[in-house]
């Protein structure tokens, strides 16, 4: 699940995204926003972001795991697939390969917020992407195992790309 943990990680990074984990991000979004869900799972987020008032236009997954989340993968997302929502809103796989590939898909079609580890931004792999990240909300460590007692040992982040953002993000600490 994270670099300092000893728990097998699930296939995909499939850990759905809590509540806890939403709250830090809902400030930074406009009112009744739409959006898409590109790593949806079993639509964890969806439900909590309209249960916030913004509305799920499209929502898919490699392996989706709910009838109404249809077959797609976020790493070939195009402009047909995000269905005109305003924003993209997601909890990406962490895996270095596919998560930079969804970064660059995803940031030229809307802004993209995207939820992982805290750490990524001071890497040298994140400069390219950091100047097309706009803002970096913190959120903490994330209680990703419902009914655990124990929540993740890494810190998180979500982190907002736009490809036509050129510059340096500005930042939010935990709230």
């Amino acid at each position: 699940m994270g670099k300092r943990s000893d728990f097998e990680r699930k296939g995909m990074d499939f850990y759905p995204t809590p509540m806890d984990a939403v709250k830090p991000l809902i400030n930074r979004l406009r009112r009744n926003a739409t959006f898409c869900e590109p790593c949806a799972g079993e639509g964890h987020l969806v439900r909590h972001l309209e249960a916030l008032g913004h509305q799920c236009v499209s929502k898919f997954d490699a392996q989706p795991r709910s009838p109404d989340i249809r077959q797609q993968d976020a790493s070939w997302i195009t402009s047909k697939d995000i269905n005109k929502a305003d924003l993209i809103i997601t909890n990406p796989p962490w895996d270095r390969p596919p998560l930079h590939q969804i970064i660059e898909r995803c940031a030229t079609l809307a802004p993209t917020w995207l939820l992982f580890d805290a750490d990524w931004m001071h890497t040298r792999q994140a400069a390219p992407f950091l100047l097309m990240c706009e803002e970096i909300v913190s959120v903490g460590r994330v209680k990703w195992i419902e009914g655990s007692s124990m929540a993740g040992k890494d810190n998180c982040c979500w982190y907002l790309f736009d490809a036509s953002f050129h510059g340096f993000p500005k930042f939010y600490g935990k709230q």
